[in-house]
């Protein structure tokens, strides 16, 4: 009985490690901002997987219509091949977050490994805009205790979400709006994308199509959409 016991905890316990490895809320290994204050009326929007042409220009063309901010989370070989959209996203004075050179799943990245992901977007983002990010969001929200080490010795924040609008196959901006209004509590980090992480020219019109649904949709209910940074200081500073 005690044999098979200990294998029960011993089963439950890798599957916990598996759910907080993977999991966006998940913070066993380390710190990470998921949303602001639950029920506030803040919402920050971020994108990963660019740049990425046309759309994430579209969707540039889109925040600066509705004089919304967001984060992008860009991958560091498509920085290289696209310096330009990268230039033009800084310019528009969204946040710029390193999402790894190549979008590898970390969990299955040695420290080595790891570390080279992140210092190569580093470099490919300082190249493109002048400057490395501060913010990091790991490929398919997949870390481990290393992966928080070598981001903090490079100073890098990790963000998650805590809403997602399941948009990477490119469903109709319809679905991709009702997914995350079925999430939406208030304090929310809304998780889309503007590339896809297997090659440049990923299709993300539906993405631009919602974001603009979405913006116009919790603008009229009150809701205010700010940076991430700015949700992180405001939950700090009441939290008491």
């Amino acid at each position: 009985m005690i044999p098979a016991l200990t294998g029960l905890a011993a089963a439950a316990a890798a599957v916990a490690a598996g759910y907080q490895s993977m999991a966006p809320a998940g913070q066993w290994y380390g710190q990470t901002f998921t949303g602001g204050l639950r029920g506030s009326k803040q919402i920050a929007l971020t994108y990963d997987d660019g740049p990425n042409d046309p759309h994430t220009l579209n969707l540039l063309d889109v925040l600066a219509k509705h004089n919304v901010p967001a984060a992008f989370f860009m991958i560091g070989r498509y920085v290289k091949q696209r310096p330009d959209i990268a230039r033009a996203v800084a310019l528009a004075g969204h946040l710029i977050g390193n999402h790894t050179f190549t979008h590898p799943l970390l969990i299955f990245k040695s420290a080595v490994q790891t570390r080279t992901e992140l210092v190569d977007c580093q470099q490919a983002l300082h190249d493109a805009i002048g400057a490395p990010a501060n913010l990091f969001r790991p490929p398919f929200g997949g870390r481990r205790p290393a992966t928080f080490r070598i981001a903090q010795e490079l100073g890098l924040q990790t963000v998650m979400w805590n809403v997602t609008g399941y948009d990477w196959n490119a469903p109709p901006a319809v679905v991709i709006e009702n997914k995350v209004a079925r999430q939406m509590r208030g304090g929310d980090v809304i998780l889309l994308h503007d590339g896809g992480h297997r090659a440049l020219g990923a299709d993300r019109a539906q993405t631009v199509i919602a974001t603009e649904n979405l913006i116009r949709r919790y603008k009229d209910q009150g809701y205010e959409f700010v940076t991430v940074e700015e949700m992180r200081d405001f939950r700090r500073a009441n939290v008491r």
